[in-house]
């Protein structure tokens, strides 16, 4: 093989190794993401339900 073509294998290799660790970040990212989303929906049906309630008891006062 030639020097160019054995330098651009190395060049390929290299730049195969970053797309494996960006993808590895992405993944890591993409799975802290989907936990806080997680966190997220259950802090808003927590909230939901405590303003269901406030309502609810609101309705039984006699305001009139």
């Amino acid at each position: 093989m030639s020097d160019d073509v054995i330098d651009r294998l190395g060049q390929l290799e290299d730049a195969v190794r970053r797309a494996a660790d960006a993808l590895g970040r992405l993944r890591e990212d993409n799975d802290r993401l989907r936990r806080e989303v997680a966190r997220l929906s259950a802090e808003r049906k927590q909230t939901v339900t405590q303003i269901d309630s406030i309502l609810n008891d609101i309705a039984k006062l006699d305001l009139e």
